[in-house]
């Protein structure tokens, strides 16, 4: 019964829901035509769909060899990242595995056998995906090489030394995120899907990256902190407690918020910089690319700001929210709208006394003035009687069937990925 309150409360979203699971987003996203594929490349966007559900399908509707060359970018980081995290693995010969990892794309036969991370088939089988790489374009092999070389360089730094200052926040995220940012802005641009400015300005490129990982570690916390790793910033979470588990306790309930909040303010002084990314692409596969993951983000610190919850569960977009911001998010007004309103909805939500309080209102007064458009606001929440009626209509069916008949859906929707 909550859930169907939930859903009458946002009707706009169950209509959105419905439209999706019926294919209303497929010209944004359409199928792949697997039949057109190798043997081996088949192989290789069936390991991008195990270990990736939410990048999986952007990826998949990306133009021409694009694609092709960002699903491999994808698995050859994802391995990358298999081996970091794989505990089982002696330090030492970790080290030399980060290090290394960049010739094994030119290693016909190299594999690792020993893994026991759940996504392991992309290194029992890096064969497959090696050999993809090596049928890409020679500009688009350069590009992932250099990037999976210089975030296995990043990898190793980062295996026993803690994340202390803020530099050193933006410099782990630089190397597991906003590298990734920029080896996409330069794939982009060697494809001549974009002009050659969207990979020339790494600035930019950088600043996609790290609003997501930061969005990503803040959200977290708590499962992190469960499985005793710490990716928060020692110099700002040491000002409010002693140790980094004592946020999760409940008498330290205040002063965890209040650090939240200002890593929150942290990571939207990357904001302008990603609608300035945006405004500046003209392909719209890579624009729905580019842009999708970055409402859900805005989306996600919106719930997560001031929200006592991250500290005792998940907190996490609705399913309807995520597939109504994913089919709004097609074009560069209607990203701006979005931005508008989900900084709107912090600002309602900032505590007079939290210590982050005016830095946060001096980045939400710059966004405001890059995303405010030139005409009257529509409201992204209006829609018509019909509208209105089918949602109303469909609220009425069991949330039981329809909890069983969006599932996939749900899973698209997860936004974990690193």
């Amino acid at each position: 019964m909550e859930g169907l309150k939930k859903w009458l409360g946002h009707p706009e979203e169950l209509y959105n829901l419905l439209r999706f699971k019926l294919g209303g987003y497929k010209a944004v996203m359409p199928k792949m035509d697997e039949d057109s594929l190798s043997d081996s490349l088949r192989t290789c966007y069936k390991y991008l769909n195990q270990t990736s559900r939410s990048f999986a399908a952007v990826i998949q509707a990306l133009d021409g060899e694009l694609r092709h060359a960002v699903c491999i970018f994808y698995l050859v980081l994802r391995a990358l990242d298999t081996v970091e995290d794989d505990m089982t693995i002696n330090l030492e010969a970790k080290v030399q595995m980060l290090h290394d990892f960049h010739s094994y794309l030119y290693q016909p036969d190299w594999k690792f056998m020993e893994s026991k991370e759940k996504d392991k088939q992309v290194l029992e089988d890096f064969p497959t995906i090696s050999l993809e790489f090596r049928k890409l374009a020679k500009v688009y092999q350069e590009v992932i090489a250099d990037i999976c070389r210089k975030m296995g360089m990043g990898m190793a730094e980062f295996l026993e030394k803690k994340i202390g200052s803020q530099k050193d926040w933006d410099k782990y995220c630089h190397y597991v995120a906003g590298l990734v940012g920029i080896g996409l802005s330069r794939l982009f641009s060697a494809s001549e899907l974009e002009d050659p400015v969207v990979s020339q300005d790494t600035e930019l490129a950088n600043s996609m990256g790290l609003l997501l990982q930061k969005t990503n570690i803040i959200r977290d916390y708590l499962e992190d902190q469960l499985e005793g790793r710490e990716f928060w910033p020692q110099e700002v979470w040491s000002r409010y407690v002693k140790k980094f588990s004592d946020l999760a306790k409940p008498e330290n309930i205040d002063q965890a918020v209040q650090c939240m909040n200002e890593l929150i303010t942290n990571a939207l002084h990357h904001l302008p910089d990603v609608l300035t990314y945006l405004s500046r692409l003209k392909n719209q596969s890579v624009f729905n690319f580019c842009a999708i993951p970055q409402v859900m983000a805005i989306a996600t610190l919106a719930a997560c700001y001031n929200n006592q919850q991250v500290f005792r569960g998940v907190v996490k977009i609705r399913k309807g929210q995520a597939v109504t911001l994913m089919m709004d998010a097609t074009n560069i007004q209607a990203v701006k709208a979005i931005m508008y309103q989900y900084v709107e909805e912090i600002y309602q939500k900032i505590p007079s006394t939290d210590p982050s309080s005016n830095k946060m209102h001096q980045i939400i007064a710059t966004v405001r003035t890059m995303s405010l458009p030139a005409g009257p606001m529509v409201s992204r929440t209006h829609y018509s009687p019909v509208y209105l009626s089918c949602a109303m209509l469909l609220a009425a069916l069991s949330w039981q069937y329809l909890s069983t008949a969006l599932k996939s859906t749900e899973e698209y929707m997860q936004t974990s990925e690193n």
